[in-house]
Order: C-alpha cells, then structure tokens, then sequence
C-alpha cells in the first residue's frame, strides 16, 4: 500500500536559511524514497553580523522573524505532519540567539535547535551517503558552510574520524580565519589521509552544487582537481560585478564561492586527492532523514 507523508527541514545557516519539504514515499516492501518537494533559501548572511560583531543585527533578526512566518505558513499549506529547524555556526555563537529564537516561537510557532559542529556533522553523514559512494574506496566528506566546515573520513563504506572547523565563507570573507587554524586544519586532514593509498573527496554545499552544475558533468561523475583550479582562476579573474553579470551568479553566491573553492581545494591539496564527487546533499537532507529513521525506530520498539 502506497503511503506518502510531507517532512519539512529549517537549515538555519551562516549565509542563507533553507525550507526543504519533501515527500516521503512507503509501498510495502519496498525501500523508502526521499523526494525534494519545494525548497526555499533565503540569504539573511547571519554570519556577516555574529562573527564581527558577536550578535545579530536589529536589521537581521526582524529578517528573521519575517521568514520563519513565512516558512510557517509554507509548512502549513503544504501539509507537513513533522518538521525540524536546526541553527548552526552563526546562531551558536551570537550573544542574542536565546531572545530570538524566543520571539520566533512565539510569532511563529517554529522551534530552532542550535547544534553544535559534532552534531551538524553526524546529521550530514545520516544521509543516504552510502548510495553515492563505493564501499571499497575512502573517501574525505567536506561540507562547506559560512561559518564552518565539517570534514569526515570514509573507509570502506564507515565513518572514521570526524570534526568541525571555524573556516566558512562568511568568515573568509571578513577576513576573520586565523593562520593557526588554517593550520590546525592542514595538519588534521594529512594526519588522517596519510595512512590511506588512494582518498578522494566528497563535497557538499551550495557553492560546490553550483560550480558542479555549471560544469554540465553528468550526475555520479567527479570534478577533477584540475578543473576546480582552472575555475578558480577563473573566477578571480572577475570582479564581483562581474561575476553577477557575466558569470549569471546570484549576489550572495558571487562572493563566497570563492572562499568556498579555496576550501574545497585545500583540502584536495592535503589529503590527495585528483577528484571530488557532489552527491548534492546537505544538513536539511539530513534532517529529514534522521527524522524518518528517529519514526520508524520509535515504531519498531
């Protein structure tokens, strides 16, 4: 018997906030399918205010109280019988995130759960990363925020090691990432590759999707480390104007997707590896997983 049910995710993000509804789709013996429904992404850039300031503007938060209205009603209409809104690096870190998520419950009635960086990464890794990768290699997982990336290594199929770094695009941006970290990160990723013959990466992100889908590569082929270098010379060699109108990058993505490759690239550097494959999934993929799993679970007990 054919069920399907709508589950909905808030990823509340350094540079954007993202809805992702998707259906949830159950016959019989059959394995369960995840279907994106609707997303939306609105680019508030939280990070930009908490990681100069320490706290969110007046500005940002009334942005904030808007769209998660907004993201409500959404929620409503398409009939969704759970969802979840997580807040990641930004909100952590911002001295007014308590009042804010207050006033969001009251206006809105969504509930934010700020998650640290060890969690953001176990949330990414729930997702059905095992259908895009071969059991037989190893793999480093980069996922790209503004205001953090979570790195984990895949051996054969398992999760071996894994840890959040304070190096995003938004801190990039404003100039806020220490050398030392930088190096911190350098060290890490060699110390956890070196023992492996062969590694390559996967990428998550939005700035990653982009430049895959720009690339016009079919879906489960990699980027090469080649090709990722040409781009990022590439787009240093236009200016954000530019990028806009030549390249056709939305406003809030022609400035971090820079930063974004300088990470993606560094980390290919270290560890390795010539190509990286991006399986287009992320935290609010994630989200709506673990939610399923955390059911079913329930269910069977």
């Amino acid at each position: 018997m054919l069920k399907i049910q709508k589950y909905a995710a808030i990823d509340i993000g350094s540079n954007a906030v993202r809805l992702l509804i998707s259906n949830i789709i159950e016959l019989d013996d059959e394995p369960v399918v995840f279907k994106k429904n609707s997303l939306v992404r609105v680019p508030i850039r939280l990070g930009a205010d908490v990681f100069l300031k320490g706290e969110i503007s007046e500005y940002n938060q009334e942005r904030m109280v808007d769209t998660m209205k907004a993201f409500s009603l959404i929620i409503k209409a398409h009939g969704v019988v759970r969802y979840k809104a997580c807040a990641t690096s930004a909100m952590r870190e911002a001295k007014n995130s308590a009042p804010l998520t207050e006033k969001i419950l009251e206006t809105s009635g969504i509930n934010i759960e700020i998650i640290d960086g060890e969690e953001e990464a176990a949330i990414i890794a729930a997702t059905d990363l095992n259908s895009f990768i071969n059991p037989n290699k190893t793999y480093l997982y980069v996922d790209v925020g503004g205001g953090s990336t979570e790195f984990s290594i895949i051996h054969n199929g398992n999760k071996k090691q894994s840890k959040s770094f304070k190096i995003g695009t938004v801190r990039l941006l404003n100039d806020i990432v220490k050398n030392e970290t930088w190096q911190e990160l350098e060290r890490w990723v060699k110390d956890n590759t070196t023992q492996y013959d062969k590694i390559e990466l996967i990428g998550s992100g939005g700035n990653i999707n982009k430049i895959f889908k720009i690339s016009g590569k079919d879906v489960g082929k990699p980027l090469t480390y080649f090709y990722l270098t040409s781009y990022y010379k590439m787009l240093q060699n236009y200016s954000y104007e530019e990028r806009i109108t030549k390249l056709n990058l939305n406003q809030d993505r022609a400035d971090v997707i820079i930063p974004a490759t300088r990470i993606y690239l560094s980390a290919m550097k270290w560890s390795g590896a010539k190509d990286i494959y991006v399986p287009k999934i992320g935290l609010s993929d994630g989200i709506i997983k673990s939610m399923y799993y955390e059911t079913v679970s329930s269910v069977v007990v």
